[in-house]
């Protein structure tokens, strides 16, 4: 039998732990359904975008939120629920050590009762590990799809939300050891079967992006998914610093620190004038998508602290505040240029 030991720091907030989670409790104890909203934060990592959380707080209309996490402790708990000036009735992080933990019913049912649900960073594959296939990956689409909850995550936690994903299942890939060879065993892809979040089909995103030199290995990415699946492929794309919230019509706001800091945000598509495949794909041979030096288009994206600059999901080519780039490969080479706006989108 689970037995729990629960610490009093202070009136509303307390410690759970168990052989399968930790819980870290702040704010109301009592559930409270509010007219909440449904939207998508996602950041790239690093320092966190307080406009951006405020924005996903607010979707929740002083609802419960709840992190989940399979590492750290209880660090968004106070930041949510004091530091931003959001009015909200609850937060809970679950620290998730394993399946039995992820499928706890207790765990289950203070998700699906949540408004707001937030993944940490940390590593990917634990998420998929324990998430997927089982009872939490059916509440979490509920919690999507049905209840519209607003939902998001910052590096790894980002890293899941796309429908298309990297799982970092055999650790993760460099940009160089991708674009060698798009078949090497550390890139590993799943698609359609995990999370199912609106606007994010055929979608892989990417986190650190530019600190982290992750242009090449999304592109890679982007190839397989045409290879693989024999259709176009998308991507978003966040530097640290930098989030995507996009809201139920699909309006995605960018918000940084721009231009204090790098923060860009990029929305990713294979060109759709051209075959949208790869010329060269093969094992243990580099990668070339070139389509006339415009395999891929890109939406680059200034991201500063009032989230004005956007991209539309819905078309996935109106926007402002950004500039059209072309990316290609040759021979395992990212080069890039300028570029109109495409005459396709989604």
């Amino acid at each position: 039998m689970k037995q729990k030991i629960s610490l009093i720091f202070f009136l509303f907030s307390f410690i759970s732990f168990s052989q399968n989670y930790t819980e870290y409790a702040t704010g109301n104890n009592a559930d409270v359904i509010t007219n909440h909203s449904f939207g998508i934060c996602m950041m790239g990592g690093s320092k966190e975008s307080d406009e951006a959380m405020k924005w996903f707080l607010n979707k929740t209309n002083g609802g419960d939120i709840v992190v989940l996490r399979a590492s750290g402790s209880d660090g968004y708990n106070d930041y949510m629920y004091s530091k931003l000036g959001v009015t909200i009735n609850s937060v809970t992080t679950f620290v998730i050590h394993n399946v039995k933990g992820a499928i706890d019913p207790y765990v289950l049912d203070k998700v699906a009762k949540a408004e707001g649900i937030w993944f940490a960073g940390g590593d990917q594959f634990n998420y998929v590990s324990y998430f997927k296939d089982n009872a939490m990956e059916d509440v979490l689409n509920t919690f999507i799809n049905t209840k519209k909850g607003a939902i998001g995550g910052t590096s790894a936690g980002m890293a899941i939300l796309g429908n298309y994903y990297f799982d970092a299942a055999n650790d993760t890939v460099a940009s160089d050891q991708a674009l060698a060879d798009p078949y090497d065993e550390k890139v590993s892809l799943g698609y359609n079967d995990f999370l199912d979040i609106p606007f994010l089909e055929k979608v892989v995103t990417d986190t650190h992006y530019d600190a982290r030199n992750r242009r090449g290995r999304q592109t890679v990415f982007l190839a397989r998914f045409a290879i693989d699946n024999g259709m176009r492929s998308f991507g978003i794309a966040c530097n640290e610093r930098t989030a995507v919230c996009v809201d139920d019509k699909g309006k995605a706001s960018v918000f940084g620190s721009f231009p204090e800091h790098e923060s860009y945000a990029y929305f990713l598509q294979a060109n759709c004038t051209e075959d949208f495949k790869p010329e060269t794909y093969e094992y243990s041979t580099p990668l070339t998508w070139d389509r006339n030096d415009q395999a891929i288009k890109v939406y680059k994206v200034p991201a500063n602290v009032n989230g004005e600059n956007y991209f539309d999901l819905t078309d996935w080519k109106t926007g402002s505040g950004g500039t059209w780039e072309n990316w290609y490969i040759e021979k395992g080479i990212l080069l890039t240029s300028n570029s109109e706006k495409p005459v396709c989108g989604f």
